[in-house]
Formats: structure tokens, C-alpha cells, sequence
């Protein structure tokens, strides 16, 4: 797909610097960028690359910087280069149909592509342009709405509930049971069944291997807009608000309520019956034990602090042993003044 600079800005809006009839194919790095290359600088670290990309045009914030070919000025251009390069590269569209090897016993629209092995229980709901890719199981009683589309390899459980727009990559499982049991006085484990529901908004992305727990008794929710990377734990009865994201290898423990618009960094974790304010930012690898009632960002270990005071704390944990030495010094010191007294 070849287009021209001031097609871009037609579309997206910005100010153009330089040619705007400059062919544009595709979008690459600065490092990276040639000929035909639409490149963006986002992080400031990579500026001095300006001097050196062969790229054909750059989106940057304003001003322009000499010496750039061309480029398109905007206020945000992370966001900018993810809205031109979504529409530069579009999803394949595949074909309706359904293949020969597939089981269908529930309701497909007409428009939807169900591929190879996929089996689609009683019930269960396809609705128009939905693409299901090879191996899915869609369990009795699922509703997947308009134009959502599933990788290979997805398993939806039974009474599970997605909503339009929706990306599931491959290996996800949504509707497994919670880890739900109750202990015996001899140390043995009673299963407590798992009869709630997972019900998914529209806009939504759930990342490779990534998991969703049905709920115990209501059900697990995760609102529109939610983004999920994978092998990401979703427990039993949580809520998480719209527009959430969640990188890699999250964990969230059962009944946990998160608000809308909150980070959660990679590998963070989330014990179980806490409540999450909208706004919220989680650092990485942050052990959350307790509820976060406002706004803002928060860091940390054991235990987790507001960003700026562990940033202090810390700050001081890494002069410890040299505090440790002080500290010895002026014990012997005062021990001797002691002696002369």
C-alpha cells in the first residue's frame, strides 16, 4: 500500500514539513528507515538518529528539525505512528465459510471464517465477520460479537460472553475454573464448582496463553477497551475497567476489583478482595497486598509504597552497608569517649 504524505495528513491530521506528495509504503524505525519509509520519533533518546535516518519522512513533535527530509508535526507522535501504521497495515480479510473439517452445532453468520478443526458447541453464537482460526473450541451457550477474531488454538468455555472488535491470540483460555476449594481437617481439598460466567466488552485484546478464570458464584469481567499481553492470570470473580492494560505475565488474584485507565507493568502482582482506583499505575514486578484508593503511580516489592517514597527508600537501601560502617564507627567512638569519662 503506497500512499502520499498528504494523504496521511488528510487522514490523521498535523502539519506537514517538506514534499507532501512524498511516497509513503511502509513504516519503520529511524535506525532502519529507507526509501519509501515513514519513520517516528517518540523517545527523545533516539534523537540523535535524526542526523542519520534515510527515512523518507519522520513524525516528530513540533519543531521540525533540519536536515529530515520531511516530516509531520504532532503533538503525540507515538500515537500518530500507531494510527498510520494500523492503517497501513490492514488484517487480511479471509473468506466466509466454513471449513469441511470444522464441527458447527451452535449459529454462524453467514460472513464469519471458521477454519480447520475448529468445533463450535450447541448454542454458542457466532456473529458477522468473525474470523476463528484452526483448532479453536468454542464451548455450548458462547456469544463472540461482530468482527472479533480468534488465533489458533483458543479454548472458550462454556457461557462465556465476548464482545465485537475483540483479538485473542493463540493459546489464550477464557472461562477455565477459578482456583476455588475448601480444606477438610485432614489437610484434603473439597473443589468448590466454578458457576459464574466470564463476560468480555468490545475493543478488547487478549495477549498468547493467557488465561481468564470463570466466576465461582457471579462472574469475572473484563470492560471494553481492556488490553491484555500474554501469559497474563485473570482469577476467579475479578473486574477490570475499561481500557485497562496489562503487560506480560500479570498476575490478579480472585475478587479483585481494578478501575478504568490503569497500567499494570510486567510480572506485577495483585493479591486476592482488593479494590483498584481508576488511574492507577503499577511498576513492574510490584507486589500489590493491599488496596490502592487513589490515583496514581505506585512501585515496589515488600512492601509496595507510592512511587516517589519507595524511589527515596530505595534510594537509601542501596547506601546500607556504607550506613552500617558509619554507624560501627561512631558506636567505637562513643565507646571510648565513654571510657575517658
Amino acid at each position: 500500500m503506497e500512499v502520499r504524505l498528504g494523504e496521511i495528513v488528510a487522514r490523521f491530521g498535523g502539519e506537514i514539513v517538506g514534499a507532501g506528495d512524498t511516497a509513503i509504503s511502509r513504516i519503520a524505525t529511524l535506525e532502519n528507515a529507507g526509501a519509501g519509509d515513514l519513520a517516528f520519533l517518540a523517545n527523545p533518546k533516539y534523537r540523535h538518529q535524526l542526523a542519520t535516518t534515510r527515512a523518507a519522512a519522520v513524525i516528530m513533535a513540533p519543531p521540525a528539525v533540519e536536515g529530515v527530509a520531511a516530516a509531520i508535526l504532532t503533538a503525540q507522535p507515538y500515537l500518530y505512528y500507531a494510527r498510520v501504521a494500523q492503517w497501513l497495515n490492514p488484517p487480511p480479510a479471509p473468506e466466509p465459510g466454513i471449513h469441511p473439517t470444522a464441527v458447527v452445532e451452535g449459529e454462524v453468520a453467514a460472513s464469519a471464517s471458521i477454519g480447520p478443526n475448529v468445533w463450535i458447541d450447541s448454542g454458542a453464537t457466532i456473529g458477522p465477520g468473525v474470523v476463528i482460526a484452526a483448532n479453536c473450541s468454542i464451548g455450548a451457550g458462547v456469544s463472540i460479537g461482530a468482527d472479533s477474531r480468534l488465533a489458533s488454538n483458543v479454548a472458550i468455555y462454556p457461557g462465556s460472553y465476548l464482545g465485537a472488535r475483540c483479538l485473542v491470540h493463540s493459546g489464550a483460555v477464557i472461562g477455565a475454573d477459578g482456583f476455588g476449594f475448601a480444606r477438610e481437617d485432614d489437610g484434603r481439598w473439597v473443589k468448590i464448582p466454578q458457576v459464574g460466567r466470564v463476560l468480555i466488552g468490545d475493543d478488547v485484546e487478549i495477549g498468547a496463553g493467557t488465561t481468564i478464570d470463570r466466576g465461582a458464584l457471579g462472574d469475572t469481567v473484563i470492560a471494553d477497551g481492556v488490553k491484555l499481553d500474554n501469559q497474563i492470570q485473570i482469577a476467579h470473580n475479578v473486574r477490570i475497567g475499561a481500557h485497562t492494560a496489562m503487560a506480560g505475565c500479570v498476575g490478579i488474584a480472585g475478587s479483585t476489583m481494578i478501575g478504568a485507565r490503569c497500567t499494570i507493568g510486567g510480572a506485577a502482582s495483585i493479591i486476592g478482595h482488593l479494590q483498584i482506583a481508576d488511574d492507577v499505575n503499577v511498576a513492574a514486578g510490584t507486589l500489590v497486598m493491599k488496596s490502592i484508593p487513589a490515583a496514581g503511580t505506585y512501585s515496589g516489592a515488600i512492601p509496595f509504597l507510592e512511587h516517589g517514597d519507595w524511589l527515596r527508600n530505595f534510594s537509601r537501601l542501596r547506601h546500607l552497608d556504607a550506613m552500617a560502617d558509619k554507624i560501627r564507627a561512631l558506636e567505637q567512638r562513643l565507646a571510648a569517649l565513654e571510657k575517658k569519662s
